[in-house]
């Protein structure tokens, strides 16, 4: 007791335990140990009532289930998972349940579990793999699948399910290589079969849309782009093609916003980066080449479009119309061949675009190929019906018509605006040229070829010489049907009506010793006829 009070000190003290104190002692540890056992039934009680309640809701879940109500279904499996969170079943039903509900990600993260609370479930592991296929993870979807085999050998649906992996890794290996090469219909073909198992797969979605945009099928394309950015709007590579479709469209405001936004998502991104400089860079050179065309600085916008056709080679739209501005440039600088090339360029990359056609053809008009001219109004009009077109193709329908008679203008060698004066002189030079007198001595070829120049140059006089015919010939009209035979005319008295004077004496070559070879007193006399 001393020992202890000097540890204590003096003001406390500890008594000697007596039997009285056991006795207490004993009856608390009696109470305690009864209590303890009531909590332990108690425990045990309500684990056995949360287990029969998480059974309930997983059977509710299942029915809910077979009736392809999948939103109930879910609700009630994630009760069960709830009221028993190690139960490795509940998280498998609740991830084929999100498959059907294709929140495969959901889905995969549940069958994970699954297998974390037990190795040895089968359906866990082919439930995993089954999101791993969809999501395009082939080859981890194909380690769930062999996992599936180690527990049953003779698993069909594991086996079949290989092979689908098998096959979708094959796919992206060839869409690849097809990809590198450029041949963007094999990789469409490609991941179309892939998405066949891998529906999910943004990855293979977004590179479908891109190889389809570079194909020119805008609309899907956008609708692949529109369809992933509706699950997830911050996804950079549907964002991409968005942009991708827009600028191979011409719009390149609107294209240049979301290559800005996909970089926002992904500031990485290459594709989108590059995307975005050679948009601007097309929009600053065609508008710099706009305004030098409406400043009359044709050779600067010659040069400026130029230029903008190196920027993209693949954006056919935009280069159509870059080849048809820099061929309205080429018309302008009398480079009526080169516009015609530019031209048909544009028609090549964009067999819609109207504006080229027009060029092209009014170009032909320039150089008189009626023919190609006509063509082309004829695609113009068949595609938009319109006056306008109308009235150029009847024009080139006429000029076609008047190109296949005889030229008078070029037979008597005078421009189509010559007056009188220019004509009768043309005719008078033209006629002693080919005057059958003055080939008397040339072989019989030759006087039958001179023969018939000299009659053809009486002809075009008598047509052009007279004002009514003039105007009927120049406005197309078939002068064969308004004057009867004309082709029966004698060209010889129309040479004595110009050179013989009233009295109907016809001029001889013979008779006065004067041939062509003595052009000057031979024109002299003649001047005086006139």
């Amino acid at each position: 007791q001393s020992s202890l009070s000097g540890k204590l000190g003096r003001s406390e003290f500890m008594p000697v335990p007596t039997s009285c104190h056991y006795a207490v002692l004993l009856r608390t540890l009696s109470w305690v140990m009864s209590t303890n056992g009531l909590i332990v039934k108690l425990f045990l009680s309500f684990i056995s009532l949360s287990s029969r309640e998480a059974e309930s809701f997983k059977e509710q879940g299942n029915a809910y289930y077979i009736k392809k109500d999948y939103s109930e279904a879910f609700n009630y499996y994630t009760k069960a998972i709830d009221m028993c969170p190690k139960n490795a079943s509940y998280y498998g039903n609740r991830a084929a349940t999100l498959m059907m509900l294709s929140r495969h990600r959901e889905a995969l993260e549940d069958s994970q579990q699954a297998v974390r609370l037990d190795d040895t479930f089968m359906k866990g592991h082919l439930r995993e793999g089954k999101c791993h296929l969809s999501l395009g993870n082939a080859m981890a979807a194909s380690r769930c699948f062999h996992r599936v085999l180690e527990l049953e050998p003779d698993n069909s649906q594991a086996q079949q399910e290989v092979k689908n992996a098998d096959s979708v890794l094959e796919y992206e290996k060839m869409a690849e290589i097809g990809f590198e090469k450029h041949d963007f219909r094999m990789v469409v073909f490609c991941m179309d079969r892939a998405l066949e198992s891998a529906s999910a797969c943004h990855r293979f979605k977004v590179l479908k849309a891109e190889c389809l945009a570079m194909l020119g099928r805008y609309p899907e394309a956008q609708s692949v782009a529109s369809d992933i950015l509706r699950m997830d709007a911050t996804n950079g590579d549907a964002l991409y093609v968005r942009g991708l479709c827009l600028y191979y469209e011409d719009c390149i405001d609107k294209a240049v916003q979301f290559f800005v936004q996909a970089l926002r998502m992904a500031p990485d991104h290459e594709k989108a980066r590059l995307a975005c400089r050679n948009a601007k860079a097309l929009k600053a050179k065609k508008e710099d080449g706009n305004q030098a065309f409406k400043d009359g600085n044709y050779d600067v916008a010659y040069e400026l479009y130029s230029e903008a056709l190196t920027i993209d080679p693949n954006n056919i739209k935009t280069n159509a119309k870059l080849f048809c501005n820099r061929g309205t440039v080429g018309s302008k600088l009398k480079k009526i061949d080169q516009a015609i090339e530019d031209c048909t360029k544009a028609v090549k990359l964009d067999e819609t675009y109207i504006k080229a056609y027009l060029r092209r053809a009014q170009c032909y008009m320039d150089k008189e190929e009626y023919d190609e001219a006509v063509r082309d109004y004829e695609k113009v009009y068949q595609t938009e019906k319109t006056k306008e077109h109308k009235h150029l193709l009847k024009n080139a329908q006429l000029e076609l018509k008047k190109s296949k008679r005889k030229d008078y203008y070029k037979v008597l060698g005078v421009d189509k605006n010559a007056t009188e004066d220019e004509i009768k002189k043309a005719y008078r030079k033209r006629a002693l040229m080919h005057h059958p007198d003055r080939h008397s001595s040339a072989s019989a070829e030759i006087q039958k070829e001179e023969e018939k120049k000299f009659k053809e140059v009486g002809e075009a006089f008598t047509v052009l010489s007279d004002p009514k015919k003039k105007s009927r010939y120049d406005s197309g009209h078939d002068l064969e049907d308004d004057t009867g035979n004309m082709g029966d005319f004698d060209a010889n008295n129309i040479f004595k009506a110009f050179f013989g004077g009233g009295g109907g004496q016809g001029y001889s070559f013979e008779a006065n010793q004067c041939m062509y070879t003595n052009s000057c007193r031979t024109q002299q006399y003649f001047l005086k006829t006139i």
